[in-house]
């Protein structure tokens, strides 16, 4: 057993086995939290596997969880299914449609840019396929994040849609599709300033989103923004990190923001997914350079700065089998939310 929560330290599950549940979200219900992601575990350097499943765990303490298999089984004997391991699946996000009493699955799919959606009458499923390819307002689609609004049970959705927007939709009755049109929260970006890493939370009646820029599994900084509505307009904020040295969060992208019930907490899921890159201030500023420059000429990328990117462990040369967590809580400066390092905490530590 555990008593801390330990950011970027590897953390294992209580078979003493490493946790494998990224891109993640989270899931309260009957007083137990269910963690799910990507398993990662066959996703090798260079390696045509991209995700093995999806995982979800359990804990009542948000420290110690049990591993209770794949709600989305692996098919790699099947390159036509939609869950073999070469599809490029990531971040399930489900939410329970009181009104229906089904589990609603989304997933993305960032090799052919679209979402998948699935029901279920269970969390732990089995899942069965509704839509298999979907992409609201007819645009490519990237990371995303789902809510309800407890008031009233209207479901809602902020996605990354052609690399240069976020966009806010409601969902319709079953949460199966999107319904009505879009709000636009971010728009006319580029890499890496393009915002993914699409997580939504609410504090004191306004409505948050945290976004990671664009550079693959290299972290860069996040970013805040705020409205008073669900689907805004967001006004941006800025980054929400206090002292870090890495200057990308420290070293990790946001997948989730979730609050401890029977707190006022709230806590951002992270990923590092590449444990080993250390991200510095001077390393970001050389990507950002190589990068922008394809889109702004006035920016000027050397010959030292497109080495240092192509050297850099993006999407097809990043081991994420071994990557680690950093969960954090949020702290509060007025309506600014702000993140500070911790080497451990745990739920008592806060209150």
């Amino acid at each position: 057993m555990s008593d801390y929560i330990r950011p970027g330290q590897v953390w294992l599950d209580t078979k003493g086995e490493r946790i494998q549940a990224h891109g993640a979200s989270m899931f309260y219900e009957n007083g137990k939290y269910y963690w799910y992601g990507e398993d990662k575990s066959h996703t090798r350097k260079k390696g045509k596997l991209w995700t093995w499943g999806i995982k979800c765990y359990s804990s009542e303490d948000l420290v110690n969880w049990e591993d209770l298999g794949h709600i989305i089984e692996p098919r790699p004997d099947d390159q036509s299914s939609l869950f073999h391991p070469n599809r490029r699946m990531d971040r399930p996000h489900i939410l329970k449609n009181e009104k229906t009493g089904k589990y609603v699955l989304w997933l993305k799919f960032c090799d052919k840019a679209h979402f998948s959606v699935l029901t279920a009458d269970s969390l732990l499923g089995p899942y069965t396929l509704i839509t298999e390819v979907l992409r609201p307002y007819d645009k490519k689609c990237g990371d995303f994040d789902l809510a309800v609004d407890p008031a009233d049970g209207q479901g809602y959705i902020w996605f990354e849609a052609d690399h240069d927007s976020i966009l806010a939709a409601k969902l319709n009755d079953s949460y199966t599709d999107v319904s009505g049109e879009p709000s636009v929260c971010y728009s006319g970006l580029k890499p890496p300033l393009s915002r993914e890493g699409v997580a939504h939370f609410m504090r004191s009646g306004k409505h948050y989103l945290i976004t990671s820029g664009m550079t693959g599994y290299v972290p860069n900084p996040s970013e805040i923004a705020v409205s008073d509505s669900w689907t805004g307009p967001f006004k941006v904020l800025g980054d929400p990190c206090v002292d870090d040295k890495s200057s990308a969060t420290f070293n990790s992208q946001p997948s989730c923001v979730f609050e401890i019930r029977g707190t006022d907490k709230l806590v951002m899921m992270a990923d590092r997914w590449v444990p080993d890159y250390v991200m510095t201030k001077e390393r970001y500023d050389s990507m950002y350079r190589a990068i922008y420059s394809r889109y702004d000429k006035s920016v000027k990328g050397s010959v030292k700065d497109m080495i240092n990117m192509l050297k850099s462990p993006m999407m097809g040369s990043a081991d994420t089998s071994v990557a680690n967590y950093v969960w954090l809580p949020f702290e509060w400066d007025k309506d600014m939310p702000r993140l500070r390092w911790k080497d451990r905490w745990n739920r008592e530590s806060l209150i």
